[in-house]
């Protein structure tokens, strides 16, 4: 005898009250830690890659190039600081899709560490990412350009090359 559609969708219904009772009690009994974003050894480096690519002829040529790279990572690492506790989470988690090697090989194409990948290849995959079919892609190069873009011309250095004069001394 076999088992009738309506028995086999109650067991389905009762089995996902039974994990969403599981869920709430565990959410209940463990109270979380607010998430504080860390930027490792990998996602610097990672970002390292990266900065070059989106900023494209902005940054520096001469021996003040490794100087500006520092300085943004250090900024992006603050403007992380900035967003929520959920946010940062997220970002974590991009850094560490990227620093994975298999996931990083799979999504986007650079096969050894950041340290060695070549320009090319990480503007490669950001237009990939910048115009990929996944909404999830977009997004994560969208954090990424953005995350950059702000940090790089929050630093006063980067706004002569805009022709931004500043802020008018009477808001300073």
């Amino acid at each position: 005898m076999g088992t009738s559609r309506r028995t086999f969708l109650k067991a389905g219904g009762l089995a996902a009250l039974a994990l969403a009772a599981g869920g709430a009690l565990y959410r209940a009994t463990h109270i979380a830690a607010p998430h504080r974003f860390a930027l490792d050894g990998e996602a610097r480096s990672a970002l390292h890659a990266v900065i070059p690519a989106i900023l494209a002829g902005a940054l520096p040529q001469d021996a003040q190039r490794e100087a500006a790279l520092a300085t943004t990572i250090e900024d992006v690492h603050a403007a992380i600081l900035g967003l929520p506790p959920a946010t940062q989470k997220e970002v974590q988690d991009l850094f560490g899709l990227l620093a994975l090697a298999p996931a990083r090989r799979l999504l986007t194409g650079i096969s050894g560490g950041w340290e060695g990948a070549r320009i090319e290849d990480v503007n490669a995959f950001l237009q990939d990412w910048r115009l990929h079919r996944l909404g999830l892609l977009r997004s994560a190069y969208h954090a990424l350009h953005d995350l950059v873009l702000g940090a790089w011309y929050a630093q006063p250095s980067s706004w002569a090359a805009t022709g931004y004069p500043g802020p008018m001394k009477e808001l300073a």
